[in-house]
């Protein structure tokens, strides 16, 4: 196995990776230490706040004798809740009641204000002596006064709230090395393929010495070479037009200039016609598919619409308006592009009247849907094999074996699709077993 580059990104993750373990090694390990440190003593503020306690003993103790020390350990002990006596160098009480047995106990464990306070889950006993050295007061430590009183919530911190921190981070900064760029990338292709050609990615990214960089550049030149290719192919397309019916123009005017028609002009006026239509249906196709224009909206009266192309597919067909009905409401509005509109529906309706049988009845209908019509224009035909039902959308596609330009050039609906598809529209076929 080989490993990758010095610029790859397999280094930075590893970097980052290590990096979070570390830090979370030494807050672990460090902060805890510093953090039971730092509670395992007495603060000096409370060091000398007990150290009063003591004075005021003393004074007690020298004022009233032994009645003001049992006085004022009983204030004490309402003021703190904790237990406390007063004792002579042989820790002997000086008062007149005896100590108890597990009182006695506890004064084995008695330690000096400047000591380690001991273990977690006990209560210490301070010795501060008195001023003259005779006698201390020995208590217990308030729970208020003790350093250790929030330490769970200190190592609920340390142990949870700082490794989600670090965490966050993390992905903090593996949002802006890793999935900010994959957002800059993914937004670039959701307009290029919109039809933006000139989207490409920042040069923050594409100057990269990683596998993201590469990708960013491999991207960029995607998409010049695409910008490239459909410049050329709209001027092809430009030039193509002017050049071929050129040609056409004059073979026309050839054909009609002659004295009498003869089946020869005849037959030449037809070709003409045919690649004059093929000509323009191909450009129509690769105009809408290149150029992608932005169509005006408007509120479309489809009923309406469907009217003035049935009389202009009457007139030219000969057939009868009652064979063309409309099952439609007459409330039927559409936000379309009236002419884009108009163009889709009359290819759907020539290609469906080409292949109605005789007799036959080529129906619009439809229903709404949410805030959406589906619109449907049904015919009597023999229908299209399913497998084939969307192969009969795309550019020259033609089902019988006539020869080229007998029934259409297959651009019709393909151009029917492109046209709604700029609308926000969708068109697709399916059979009716007998129609489509």
């Amino acid at each position: 196995m080989t490993l990758p580059g010095k610029g790859s990104l397999f280094w930075k993750l590893l970097g980052l990776l290590a990096l979070f373990g570390l830090l979370l090694a030494t807050l672990h390990v460090d902060l805890s230490r510093l953090l039971l440190r730092s509670v395992s003593y007495l603060p000096e503020p409370t060091q000398e706040l007990l150290r009063g306690y003591a004075r005021e003993a003393e004074a007690a103790w020298l004022k009233e004798g032994t009645a003001g020390i049992a006085r004022y350990l009983d204030e004490l002990q309402k003021r703190e809740q904790v237990w406390a006596r007063v004792v002579d160098a042989d820790h002997r009480p000086l008062t007149v009641r005896p100590l108890q047995r597990v009182e006695h106990q506890r004064m084995r464990f008695v330690r000096q204000l400047d000591a380690r306070i001991g273990r977690r889950d006990g209560t210490p006993l301070f010795e501060i002596p008195f001023r003259s050295g005779q006698a201390s007061l020995v208590m217990a430590l308030p729970e208020r006064l003790n350093p250790r009183r929030h330490l769970l919530i200190w190592e609920a911190l340390l142990q949870r709230v700082v490794p989600a921190c670090l965490a966050l981070l993390l992905c903090i900064l593996l949002y802006r090395l890793l999935i900010s760029p994959l957002e800059m990338l993914r937004r670039q292709s959701v307009a290029l393929s919109s039809g933006a050609l000139g989207a490409r990615v920042p040069g923050a990214i594409a100057g990269r010495k990683d596998e993201l960089g590469e990708l960013a550049r491999a991207f960029n030149q995607m998409a010049e070479r695409l910008e490239g290719a459909l410049s050329f192919q709209r001027q092809l397309l430009r030039d193509m037009s002017h050049e071929l019916r050129t040609p056409l123009c004059r073979l026309r005017v050839a054909a009609e200039q002659a004295d009498e028609p003869t089946p020869l002009t005849r037959r030449l006026e037809k070709e003409v016609d045919l690649m004059e239509r093929l000509i323009g249906d191909s450009l129509e196709l690769a105009w809408l598919d290149t150029e992608r224009p932005s169509l005006p909206l408007e509120p479309v009266d489809v009923p309406g619409l469907w009217d003035v192309i049935r009389e202009n597919v009457c007139f030219e067909t000969g057939w009868q308006p009652e064979r063309l009905p409309c099952d439609l409401p007459g409330d039927c509005l559409v936000l379309g592009h009236l002419n884009g509109l108009a163009q889709a529906m009359e290819n759907i309706l020539r290609n469906a009247v080409r292949h109605c049988p005789e007799d036959g009845v080529v129906r619009l209908g439809g229903r709404r849907c949410g805030g959406h019509w589906h619109l449907w224009i049904d015919d009597q035909g023999p229908g299209v094999a399913e497998e084939d039902l969307s192969r009969i959308l795309e550019p020259f596609t033609r089902l019988n074996a006539a020869r080229p330009g007998g029934d259409g050039f297959g651009l019709g609906l393909s151009i029917a699709r492109s046209m709604l598809r700029l609308q926000g529209g969708e068109l697709w076929a399916e059979n009716l077993r007998p129609g489509l």
